[in-house]
This record gives C-alpha cells, sequence and structure tokens, in this order.
C-alpha cells in the first residue's frame, strides 16, 4: 500500500511539473507584440500575434520547413491594403519585423516573396467571394505535394468522409512562369473550382484562404490529413 501511494505522489508531482512547463511555455509563446504603424496604416499588436502563432502551428505540423511557406492577409479595418511574411522569413520564429504591406493593385513591397502577386490575387478573390476579410496561407506540405507530382492528376480528391464532407476536390495548376497573367488567371479559376478553399501549384505546395488564418489553416491542415490517408492507403495496397 505504500508503494502505491508513493507511486500516486510521484504521478501528482510530475502532473505538476508538466502543467508548469505547459504554462512556461504558454506564456513565451503569447508574449505581447507591438503594433505595426506604417504610414496610413496600423497592424494591431493582436494581429502581429496572430500571423506568429499561425507560423508555429504550421511549423508544428510539418506543413511548413525553415523559411517555406508564406502568411497574408488583407488589413481588417482597410481591405486595400495586404500584409505578409517578407522573403526569407522563418515561419516558426518569426516576429513583427517579418511582416511587410503593400497596396492591391500596386507594386510589391522590395522584400516581398515571389508568391506576393499570387496571394494579392487570391485574398483579392476571397475578399470578394466573403464580402470582405480574407487571409491567405502557402504551404508546402509533403503529402500533398508529393500526390501533385503525379503527371496525369488534375484534382486532388480526398477519399476519407471527413474530407469530402468539408474540403471536396482541390484542383491541380502546372506553374507557368512564362506567362504571368495567364497563370493567375488559372490560380484563381483553379480556387473558385475548388469551393473557395485550397489551389494545388504542382510540385510546389498549397494555397489555402479563408476569413481568417484559422480557416485558411483549417483547409490546408485538412487537405494534407486527406492526402495522407490516400498515400498511406495506396502503400497498404488498399483499393480506393
Amino acid at each position: 500500500m505504500q508503494k502505491i501511494a508513493n507511486l500516486e505522489a510521484e504521478v501528482e508531482r510530475l502532473r505538476g511539473v508538466v502543467i508548469g512547463a505547459t504554462e512556461i511555455i504558454t506564456e513565451i509563446e503569447e508574449q505581447p507584440l507591438p503594433p505595426i504603424v506604417g504610414e496610413d496604416f496600423v497592424v494591431p499588436s493582436h494581429v502581429v500575434g496572430d500571423f506568429v502563432r499561425l507560423g508555429r502551428q504550421l511549423h508544428r505540423e510539418g506543413l511548413v520547413h525553415s523559411t517555406q511557406g508564406t502568411i497574408a492577409m488583407l488589413n481588417p479595418d482597410q481591405p486595400g491594403v495586404m500584409h505578409a511574411t517578407r522573403f526569407g522569413s522563418a515561419l516558426a520564429q518569426m516576429t513583427e519585423l517579418d511582416i511587410i504591406s503593400g497596396k492591391l493593385g500596386q507594386a510589391a513591397p522590395p522584400e516581398a516573396s515571389n508568391e506576393w502577386r499570387i496571394m494579392e490575387v487570391l485574398l483579392a478573390s476571397t475578399s470578394l467571394h466573403n464580402g470582405g476579410p480574407a487571409a491567405c496561407i502557402h504551404v508546402h506540405p509533403p503529402f500533398s505535394t508529393t500526390l501533385s507530382l503525379e503527371k496525369d492528376l488534375i484534382v486532388l480528391q480526398p477519399v476519407d468522409v471527413h474530407g469530402k464532407a468539408h474540403l471536396g476536390k482541390v484542383v491541380i495548376v502546372d506553374p507557368d512562369a512564362d506567362d504571368m497573367d495567364e497563370y493567375l488567371r488559372q490560380i484563381a479559376e483553379a480556387l473558385g473550382q475548388g469551393n473557395m478553399k485550397c489551389v494545388v501549384i504542382r510540385g510546389h505546395g498549397v494555397y489555402a484562404v479563408g476569413r481568417n488564418f484559422t480557416e485558411s489553416w483549417q483547409w490546408a491542415s485538412a487537405l494534407e490529413h486527406s492526402m495522407r490517408i490516400i498515400l498511406l492507403a495506396r502503400q497498404a495496397g488498399l483499393r480506393i
């Protein structure tokens, strides 16, 4: 009986250690961040915090690695202003210094990533569809990207119940650096065909959109989960 009591006491001690560590990690991750004040716009501190938290979440899930990926949104108070992570940002370690801003339809900021124009088009399409708010992420999830490399495949189609019910088909677009205007048109069209949730660039990851960061992350994460199921089913020799 004494041994059991000692074990129970040790379990409680370890539980307290874990809870304490969790609280410390949460406190570190949720430190207040300063707002970004531009010439004619302001990014509130809570929005800066949303960028940082999403970057860490995408990295934790393996949707991005190192300096892969881009996060963008329209300013909630000024929809014509776009905020995005700069080129080369490590999303898992980003700060307010990694966020740059520009106006829709104008030249991209000097530190913008190559995805700026694509994100701009997707944000504008999403804003029009949603009636205002819009967010977009570009991630490089391994399972979705792998399946997109199948040459004759033009859509990613979930086979699991959740994926079919909540995501539906996602259209694959071939990259085209020679005709950017046509490429952007195809991407916007593919997003509409994919229920305004995701579009996949063959071999170059997933763009996911939504009213906010939570929605865009939700669709990217759901797609990767469904594509993992497909590849696991194939590996197991299942007929799907």
